[in-house]
């Protein structure tokens, strides 16, 4: 079962594709089945034309498995998680030559 731990979208700036990518996705997700669990953080950079532009491209997407192992979910891992989860995403951003600002959110996060 995939779960969305943390997302949240912010401003970002990022040119992919030759299109400028003025936001965000950012995401903590876990992936469990048959008693395996996989972590991994995202950064999906999309266009954000206006305020209202949420329109998620598929191209301008990294992940990055942080954690995999035998076991199920646990809040204290995912705790854990969220405290590097910064870090992790800014060097995805780094690989596409972007960068997230994370004190401008466009979205309140979302937690599991």
């Amino acid at each position: 079962m995939v779960t969305d731990i943390f997302e949240q979208y912010f401003k970002a700036d990022c040119v992919f594709n030759e299109v400028k990518r003025r936001a965000a996705a950012v995401k903590l997700t876990s992936d469990s089945e048959a008693g395996s669990i996989r972590y991994t953080v995202s950064v999906n950079f999309f266009p954000h034309a206006d305020d209202e532009d949420y329109a998620i491209s598929c191209d301008a997407y990294a992940e990055k498995e942080i954690f995999s192992a035998k076991g199920r979910r646990s809040k204290k891992r995912e705790a854990a998680f969220l405290d590097i989860l910064r870090e992790e995403a800014n060097a995805l951003a780094n690989e596409m030559d972007g960068a997230i600002f994370w004190d401008e959110p466009l979205i309140e996060a979302r937690r599991a």
